[in-house]
């Protein structure tokens, strides 16, 4: 789809959201989806068998954003290690502000549209773009450039709408009964593609605090025990695979940022099949230790993964 035609079909949404009173919009999907009452979904586990010859967590610099995804991928076993063909595979980036890429308060989209690519390259049989936005849906879609990255690269866009959300069970400690997008349960693979960034609750704001877009409801009221929260998330939902955009990096006033003031560009990208690690290395960015983040040393208490990210095995591309 070509720029123009993205954007009239968004201004479009717009309007729609507008006369409906903020229900979302779904791009190429209209029909109608019952909402469903409350389900117990147990755990949802994405991931792959671990290869005790491969790393857990790849970091891979370079100006070439693309290239520095490619890198880290490969590192870590490449695109086919975790995308088998037929497969229906939701990569839920940060889309949740009304910012442009230059801003690092959404993901770079030109790591979403490559990451769509390669898992349609892969055999996937289809790849959804979703998250659960701050901002109105249809216009954060628009100004991050991720709706039309994804669109261009291949993917079905999917903005949420109020009937796309099923009241699950999470199982959590403070997490139990709560609303999620369906398109993050009912998948075979799913690739968190988070950035990172500063946020004022909760230190950082990167793989794990990410899930938080898969849930809808009053999400503000979990900020009381914002730690405990993300590691009911991050028990909850496990992805096949968090791709960490650190090509510009948000350091002060997160998560929603402004300021071109407060980015700095890092050209790097990290993968990582562990949450807890992967996190850990991407807050490093931040000027802070993965022992010095609250919800962190809970995740790895509750046996979610390792802060020490080289002892989960670490490879650097450079």
């Amino acid at each position: 789809m070509k720029r123009r035609d993205f954007i009239k079909n968004s201004v479009k949404a717009t309007a729609l959201a507008a006369a409906t009173g903020g229900i979302g919009y779904l791009f190429h999907n209209r029909e109608t989806t019952a909402f469903q009452n409350l389900v117990s979904a147990g755990e949802k586990s994405f991931t792959v068998a671990g290869d005790p010859q491969l790393p857990q967590v790849t970091l891979a610099v370079n100006p070439d954003h693309i290239r520095a995804l490619q890198a880290a991928l490969d590192a870590i076993g490449g695109i086919r290690r975790f995308i088998q063909p037929d497969e229906k595979v939701v990569i839920k980036p940060n889309i949740g502000w009304d910012r442009t890429p230059e801003q690092a308060a959404d993901t770079n989209p030109l790591l979403v549209g490559e990451m769509v690519r390669l898992c349609l390259e892969a055999g996937a049989s289809q790849v959804i773009v979703t998250d659960v936005t701050c901002h109105q849906a249809a216009r954060t879609f628009v100004r991050s450039g991720i709706g039309e990255a994804a669109e261009k690269s291949g993917a079905r866009v999917i903005l949420p709408r109020d009937e796309d959300f099923i009241q699950t069970d999470l199982g959590g400690k403070l997490l139990t009964a709560w609303p999620v997008l369906r398109h993050f349960i009912e998948c075979d693979k799913l690739i968190n593609m988070p950035i990172v960034k500063h946020h004022s609750l909760s230190t950082c704001t990167i793989g794990m605090k990410n899930m938080y877009g898969i849930i809808g409801g009053r999400r503000n009221q979990l900020h009381q025990q914002i730690d405990q929260s993300i590691v009911d998330l991050t028990a909850f939902c496990k992805p096949t695979l968090t791709v960490i955009d650190a090509t510009r990096v948000l350091l002060r006033n997160g998560p929603t940022g402004g300021s071109l003031d407060d980015v700095k560009i890092l050209n790097t990208v990290i993968c990582s099949t562990d949450p807890v690690a992967g996190d850990s290395r991407g807050v490093e960015f931040l000027a802070h230790k993965g022992v010095q983040v609250g919800h962190l040393r809970l995740a790895e208490k509750s046996g979610l993964g390792l802060i020490d990210y080289h002892q989960a095995g670490y490879k650097e591309i450079s």
